[in-house]
């Protein structure tokens, strides 16, 4: 069973100290008992949910059950934006145990079950439903077959709603969380495109299309653009326009095709509002491949031109650039691109030898050796470096070519500002990289996750705890999102907020189990709150994600109090000098 709080990301943010306080009561309250009750054993609490393991599918739909009425009659009388519901997910299967954790398919159909419920609400696997059909009280409602991130086959699930006769509070299908906060000038989300050509191989092209011509909005200063991250998060879905609107707290929703035919392009487009669901524009684009970046500027300058006339037609130009002249070039770049985003040791390694194919084709192609520095930096994040000096003269060479090429692309200065700070070890220049990033697009939000890293680095707690959240407001849906918080966990330990820092190190690694960083973040907040036995454990599991872990590595810190106090509970923890 996998459970987790609804839009708690948007509760810290109204009134932190007391979402915080109100979770752990109702994990004293009502959550752990009822675990308890039904022979449940929590495998992981996280700072907004939990991963739990029961003998028993019947056990574990009734504990669930009972979990959601108490939750209902405990919101009775909570305002709507202050309500603490809870989405569960419940599957069936086999699973990998070890050093008390769970691992395995069971566990991963469990959290993406939980992930499409609906707040308030239970949905369990097909195989779970079959156990208990005829053995719980809960009203099953079949949902046909669903498309489960990352998980290769759709699969049936059933809806398990509370009955009608419980509590008022319980909400209907159609209610919905509370959305986000429009930003003060024109939002827009772009959704991944549809790949027309029929190929599953050309999901690449499209989805490079997409990062494209997100890239050329987010130039535009009069604009809040969502980051790719979060809006690709509905990919392969069908999609309400005016849910995505709530969900993403934008006005404007761009989605679209792409068909690619031999030489020839075509791209569909469409703008909605999303309050109304009307279209404000729709066009159709046709380009040979020649012309392919052209194609990506028309759509820009339509979608632009359409929001806000009055913006300013230099910022739509400044847009407009081309990557490369070379399409062979550009295209073993969006399929680096594509590795990248895989997240796996073989798609890294894969993705390098793709982006030296690039450089190969294209020595003049800025973008390629930004993508380069991306590689660098994602391989020190998770732990897949086998020589750190050899990989730091790399990261520098990235990163100082693609800035050489060209010093005006925002993301590029970013790329390049962090391969600098965080892998070359040269804080203070990749730095001031991320902020001349920022100040050519305020959007972009892998400038705001990096640049909150590095004024952590330098001692700058406040402005690192601001860039962090401003990420967050970005991209809300964000699959890396477990990067900023476990960059406001580290925030908060410098500050000396130890039980904040626990809390939000426990939602990255709920986010993402296998982030170093995270693991580094929690190890710390044990270390210092004196539970010396729980930091031992997780620093060795941070061993074993990445065993080059030395206290003498972590030289990138600026602040001598926070080199002294980060050195102090690492020897807590056991990690080698």
């Amino acid at each position: 069973m996998a459970a987790d709080v609804v839009g708690s990301c948007r509760l810290i943010g109204i009134d932190e100290e007391g979402t915080l306080s109100q979770l752990k009561a109702l994990r004293r309250t009502i959550f752990d008992p009822k675990i308890a009750e039904h022979h449940g054993r929590i495998v992981k609490n996280t700072g907004d949910g939990a991963l739990v393991e029961f003998a028993s599918v019947v056990d574990a739909v009734r504990c669930a059950d009972e979990i959601q009425h108490s939750m209902a009659k405990q919101n009775t009388d909570v305002s709507q934006d202050k309500r603490i519901e809870f989405r569960i997910g419940i599957h069936v299967g086999d699973i990998v145990i070890a050093d008390d954790d769970i691992f395995g398919d069971g566990v991963n159909i469990a959290v993406r079950l939980e992930g499409i419920a609906e707040p308030g609400g239970i949905c369990i696997s097909d195989d779970a439903h079959r156990q208990v059909r005829g053995k719980v009280q809960s009203t099953l409602e079949d949902m046909g077959s669903q498309s489960l991130k990352n998980i290769a086959e759709p699969m049936r699930a059933w809806r398990a709603r509370i009955g009608p006769g419980s509590s008022p509070a319980i909400r209907t299908p159609t209610e919905v969380a509370q959305p986000l906060a429009l930003p003060d000038k024109p939002s827009i989300a772009v959704l991944p495109f549809e790949n027309m050509s029929g190929d599953p191989e050309q999901e690449y092209f499209a989805d490079g299309m997409v990062e494209d011509i997100i890239t050329g909005l987010s130039r535009s200063k009069s604009l809040f653009v969502i980051a790719r991250h979060s809006t690709f998060t509905y990919k392969g879905k069908a999609v309400d326009i005016k849910q995505v609107g709530r969900e993403l707290g934008v006005r404007y929703v761009l989605e679209g095709s792409v068909r690619k035919a031999g030489n020839r392009v075509r791209i569909t487009g469409q703008l909605v509002d999303a309050a109304t669901g009307n279209h404000i524009w729709a066009d159709r684009y046709d380009s040979t491949l020649e012309d392919i970046f052209d194609l990506q500027d028309r759509v820009t300058s339509s979608v632009i031109g359409a929001i806000s006339p009055q913006l300013e037609r230099a910022e739509i130009e400044r847009a407009q650039r081309k990557p490369t002249e070379s399409l062979r070039a550009y295209d073993y770049y969006l399929r680096a691109l594509a590795s990248i985003y895989k997240f796996t040791r073989e798609a890294h390694v894969e993705a390098l030898k793709l982006t030296e194919i690039t450089i190969g084709i294209d020595p003049e192609f800025a973008g390629a050796y930004a993508l380069g520095a991306r590689c660098c930096i994602q391989r020190k994040a998770f732990g897949w470096s086998t020589d750190a000096a050899q990989e730091r003269i790399e990261a520098r060479r990235f990163a100082r070519q693609a800035i050489e090429l060209d010093q005006d692309d925002p993301s590029l200065l970013a790329i390049a500002g962090h391969a600098l700070a965080y892998v070359a070890n040269e804080v203070e220049e990749g730095a001031a990289l991320l902020s001349r990033a920022i100040n050519l697009d305020a959007n972009l939000v892998t400038a705001r996750y990096w640049s909150g890293w590095a004024n952590l680095w330098l001692g700058n707690d406040d402005a690192a705890i601001e860039q962090f959240k401003i990420a967050l407001r970005l991209s809300p849906l964000d699959p890396l999102i477990f990067n900023a918080q476990t960059g406001l966990a580290f925030a908060y330990f410098s500050a000396g907020r130890i039980e904040d820092a626990s809390s939000w190190a426990t939602t990255a690694l709920r986010q993402q189990p296998k982030f170093v960083g995270a693991h580094l973040a929690m190890m710390a907040c044990h270390a210092m709150s004196g539970r010396v036995e729980e930091a031992r454990e997780v620093c060795a599991r941070a061993m074993q994600l990445d065993p080059t872990l030395r206290i003498s590595g972590f030289t990138y810190r600026r602040r001598p109090a926070d080199i002294e106090k980060w050195a102090k509970a690492c020897r807590i923890a056991g990690m080698p000098e």
